[in-house]
């Protein structure tokens, strides 16, 4: 009965909206033309490509359109009103040039021809031309990396991008901060169920040859679900919306795993179709581990365990996607994208013990397989009046995680051998309506509603159906978001979200239980627009973070049965303030932004270990708990520097503080410094040659019970471009003269039952040599459609294998 009031109440709204679609503000005609340029060195006159075009309103310097020219030199702006405009041509290494172009109703089209720009540097006549994409954009209210255009990420995969994007923080099991804060992960604006399951496996079976851009949006609109303390990632797969076919394809061949990938677009008229297709194979490598669990009991007595051992994981992912996008006429749009995930990640593993002093061996195979299928439909309305523009949505999202480990204990208590084994299937489908509708009243204001609801049902099934657990969750939410200019450089944006969430599940243990809770997420953003370009913004905004299946699954993951992992069905969502106060700037060529924040977080989540005893037999039981409460102050700061038209140097450095402050005991962990720090430097020899180096360093990362060693990682490529530039072929390493990447954590915890010291040491085989190529062909325009966004639950980010037989690669 609620999930049809939910229904009922999204499509009163649609069809309230479509009663007054078109009131409420005079209509006009638009005139749409276009602006074309071809962009030339002043010296050797030959075509620049991927130079920045950016097109500019006289009348308040907003920017309303842009985009990089061809390997022509050549570009066209779309759909542009008639007006008067400043154009501005950017390209590193070279002077920024201004032109004014005015277009009237009567003449709609400019040609602009040829222009030329100079470099910056004196001895102009032995500029060499080499056009390169920047790697960084710096929008107003995200930072975009164009992976497409890092030759480094050739033969890698997604968690391999997100080590070199701004702001973020990975570790070697692929888990993601932004900022030292939980983040929503969506892929091309939309959530998928295998992200639900596990981001970090996720990202794993996306291949790097599948991404163009990675989004980070540190400060969302009331518009966006509430979702991600530290905010949002959004990949940006690449796509193409031309007519005629266009397409592209990759693969690599590595000694650590092999990528491939390949994308087409048909369309004719009104109707296009999109399909893609990528793998991801990765070898199974012998990955070594070591563990020492030391505890002490109230009672006075002791358990020791040391284990050291070995597994060989192999990790086997595929993917694949269809869409459909038909326009009615100019302004009626539907389109329906269905996205199938499979990925496979286990293995085999050998560990000897030494349980306080009696030897022990272990034989364990461990396998977990995530499939998932996303489908969306859109439907789009845009009217005569600039701007105005109504949708609704649905998308159906259903997964399954299967997961099954066995073990063979061999002791002088049992000399043949004692078997373990279990298997569970855990389902996640989610149902999704929304409506959004935008009403611009004037050039200057314009006004942002709308609605939504999320059914969730998470289940899961164990091989003994006594232990059977099922959690549902439904969201309903509504939002409004206004912006207007304060004065002519000056301009406001704030809204407010509310969400209303309903929760019940059943436990073995507890029974039925419910929960429902009312929240409001106010946002609001201030920008001021300085001299030479400059920009300072000031923003708050409030966040959720709701616990996800992998979280919430009461199965005992007993994959090593003396370290038992287990998820939390009580866990409450975190909840965020956040404030953040930003600058950007463009010096000489040189592009920097910085950025420093305040974010307060109330029950934040994070893995426990604790000491059990069951049947006689000493364990230690890794969960979810809610800590406590964590202030935390920031910074990030973004620079890129042309030493030479050709030679692009790029750093980022982030830190943030760490403390967290349990609400039942009142312990503090103190206050500790945590960092990430990325170098890149690029160079272009000419004749299509381009090379790179980068490197990533990680500072000690801090949790309520313990700290985790730094590390860094490091690589190099270089490409040649091919076929006029629509191919290439080039050689990758990272890590080329360290095997392994050794992580190593120490856990301290007390609880009512004793205390507990663990130690661990992991290596993880992450040396790399890739041979790789691309090809694309016919003319690609990258577009994106509006999606829904579900971007709402804290994800897993922790490696779920376990022991010896949960070593990932």
């Amino acid at each position: 009965m609620k999930r049809i009031l939910l229904l009922t109440f999204i499509l009163g709204i649609f069809f309230n909206a479509r009663a007054q679609f078109g009131m409420g503000g005079a209509q006009k005609t638009t005139v749409a033309g276009r602006i074309s340029i071809t962009v030339l060195d002043s010296v050797s006159k030959k075509p620049i490509d991927y130079a920045t075009i950016s097109l500019l309103k006289v009348k308040d310097n907003k920017s309303v359109n842009g985009g990089v020219t061809d390997e022509k030199g050549k570009l066209t702006l779309q759909n542009i009103a008639p007006d008067a405009y400043k154009l501005m041509i950017g390209f590193m290494g070279y002077k920024t040039k201004s032109i004014l172009v005015t277009t009237t109703p009567a003449k709609p089209d400019f040609n602009l021809g040829n222009v030329v720009i100079s470099s910056t540097e004196n001895n102009l006549a032995d500029v060499q031309i080499t056009g390169t994409k920047a790697i960084i954009e710096n929008k107003i209210d995200r930072m975009v990396y164009n992976a497409e255009a890092d030759g480094t990420n050739a033969g890698g995969d997604a968690t391999d991008v997100m080590r070199k994007v701004p702001m973020l923080s990975v570790d070697a099991t692929g888990n993601i901060q932004l900022r030292g804060g939980a983040v929503r992960v969506l892929i091309n604006g939309k959530p998928s169920g295998t992200m639900a399951s596990s981001v970090a496996d996720a990202l794993k079976m996306i291949p790097a040859e599948q991404i163009k851009t990675v989004e980070v949006i540190t400060s969302p609109s009331a518009k966006y679900d509430a979702e991600g303390s530290g905010g949002i990632i959004n990949i940006i797969t690449k796509k193409s919306n031309a007519q005629g076919v266009s397409g592209s394809v990759n693969a690599a061949a590595g000694t650590r795993q092999n990528n491939g990938s390949f994308n087409l677009t048909a369309k004719t008229g009104r109707l296009s179709v999109n399909t893609s297709l990528g793998t991801n194979l990765a070898y199974a490598q012998r990955s070594q581990t070591e563990f020492i669990t030391n505890t002490t009991y109230l009672n006075g007595t002791t358990n020791n365990i040391s284990q050291s051992g070995f597994s060989k994981w192999s990790r086997n992912g595929y993917n694949g996607s269809v869409g459909l996008d038909y326009d009615f006429n100019a302004y009626n749009n539907i389109s329906t994208t269905a996205k199938f995930n499979s990925f496979s990640n286990g293995g085999p593993s050998e560990t000897n013990y030494l349980i306080n002093n009696l030897a022990a061996s272990n034989i364990g195979d461990m396998d977990m397989t995530f499939r998932n299928l996303d489908w969306n439909v859109d439907y789009r309305k845009t009217s005569k009046k600039e701007g105005e523009e109504f949708s609704i949505s649905a998308q159906l999202s259903t997964g399954r995680t299967p997961t099954s480990f066995s073990n063979l204990l061999t002791s002088a208590v049992y000399p043949s051998g004692l078997l373990t084994n279990s298997n569970n299937t855990g389902k996640n489908n989610e149902y999704t309506f929304q409506t959004d509708y935008t009403y611009p009243f004037n050039k200057k204001t314009t006004l942002e509603v709308g609605a939504k609801a999320i059914l969730r049902d998470i289940q899961s099934q164990f091989d003994n159906t006594a232990q059977d657990f099922e959690y549902n969750q439904n969201v309903g939410a509504a939002y409004g978001v206004i912006s207007f200019d304060l004065t002519k450089k000056l301009k406001f944006k704030g809204g407010l979200r509310a969400e209303y969430t309903r929760i019940d599940f059943n436990t073995q243990s507890s029974g039925i239980q419910k929960n429902d809770y009312l929240n409001l997420f106010p946002s609001a953003i201030i920008s001021q627009s300085l001299k030479g370009g400059a920009t300072l913004k000031l923003s708050y905004n409030r966040r959720v973070q709701r616990p996800s299946q992998s979280y919430l699954n009461p199965f005992r993951n007993e994959s090593d049965q003396f370290n038992i992992m287990q998820g939390n069905p009580q866990l409450n969502p975190e909840l965020s303030d956040n404030l953040e106060l930003g600058y950007s700037t463009f010096i000489k060529g040189s592009i920097i932004n910085a950025s420093i924040f305040y974010r307060r977080t109330s029950d934040v989540i994070e893995n426990s270990i604790s000491p059990i005893s069951e049947n006689g037999v000493n364990k230690t039981l890794t969960s979810y708990i809610n800590v406590g409460t964590a202030p935390v102050y920031g910074f990030n700061v973004f620079a890129s520097y042309n030493p030479k038209p050709k030679w692009t140097l790029m750093t980022n450095f982030a830190g943030n503080t760490y403390s967290v402050t349990n609400n039942i005991t009142n312990v503090n962990t103190g206050t500790f410094f945590n960092f990430n720090w990325f170098v890149r430097s690029a160079y272009g020899f000419g004749k299509g040659y381009n090379f790179e180096l980068f490197n990533v360093i990680t500072s000690k990362r801090r949790t309520y019970q313990g700290v985790t060693d730094p590390f860094y990682i490091y690589g190099a490529s270089i490409k040649k471009e091919i076929f006029k530039k629509k191919g290439s072929i080039g050689l990758g390493t990272l890590n080329p003269f360290t095997r392994d990447l050794h992580i190593k954590t120490i856990n301290n915890a007390v609880n009512q039952t004793g205390t507990i010291y663990q130690s661990q040491n992991i290596y993880y085989p992450l040396r790399n040599y890739t041979l790789n190529f691309s090809y694309t062909f016919g003319k690609l325009k990258f577009t994106e459609k509006k999606k829904i966004k579900n971007d709402d639950i804290k994800q897993d980010q922790q490696q779920q294998g376990g022991g010896m037989g949960g070593v990932q690669q």
